[in-house]
């Protein structure tokens, strides 16, 4: 677990652009940006490294520095733990999840026409047949329980040709401002440490997402 100086270093690369790609860097600029030695700056690079949080590559022109899937998370909790204490009343909560691959059902359940009327109704889109699957992170489990006490919105069931279809909720929710919802079955095959999550976008292609891509999704309180 890297220390506090440690993550301070984490997020000033993170904040060059490190967590979207490789970013040059060198032992005397990030020491000049946190006010360090050299020498200290190189330690914590070192440091970061060998805990994984930070990959390091040398090109002909310097040294560049990625910030690990690994890296992002300690981030994430971090940012997680903030809004803990600033931004519950006012803006809202966030969960962080891998994506994984899910079982298929959300397909056939976004198809049919009397739950996709009630999510035109009460969500106001019409929903992408098919569903998003995270795996929380450790930290968005426990958050995850504070968004279990929000006011989720009914979803009806219904019979049709001799089969019952469960109720179910939703809870409006944001991914990177598209609007979403965290959908959950009445009666659901996933553990508790996943979500799925519907939008009328099909998120996996237009976010360009893989299995194992982190996503952050935002859940305003009113």
């Amino acid at each position: 677990m890297a220390d506090p100086g440690e993550l301070h270093s984490l997020k000033a690369i993170a904040l060059m652009g490190g967590c979207r790609g490789p970013v040059w860097i060198s032992s005397q600029s990030l020491g000049e940006t946190l006010a360090l030695s050299p020498q200290t700056a190189s330690r914590r690079l070192k440091a970061l490294e060998a805990q994984r949080l930070l990959d390091r590559a040398i090109r002909p022109d310097g040294q560049y520095a990625t910030i690990t899937a690994a890296g992002e998370e300690v981030l994430r909790r971090e940012y997680a733990e903030y809004l803990r204490i600033f931004g519950e009343g006012a803006g809202g909560y966030t969960l962080t999840g891998s994506v994984i691959a899910g079982l298929g059902e959300g397909r056939y359940y976004m198809s049919l026409e009397p739950y996709r009327a009630q999510f035109r109704t009460l969500l106001g889109f019409e929903p992408f047949p098919g569903t998003l699957n995270l795996r929380l992170s450790s930290a968005s489990r426990d958050m995850k329980k504070r968004v279990d006490g929000l006011e989720w919105t009914r979803i009806r069931g219904f019979v049709q040709e001799n089969r019952t279809f469960g109720d179910a909720r939703v809870l409006p929710c944001r991914i990177r401002e598209i609007p979403c919802a965290i959908i959950v079955p009445g009666r659901t095959h996933y553990p508790d440490d996943v979500i799925e999550v519907i939008s009328s976008r099909e998120l996996r292609k237009d976010l360009n997402l893989s299995d194992g891509d982190l996503v952050t999704v935002e859940v305003a309180i009113d």
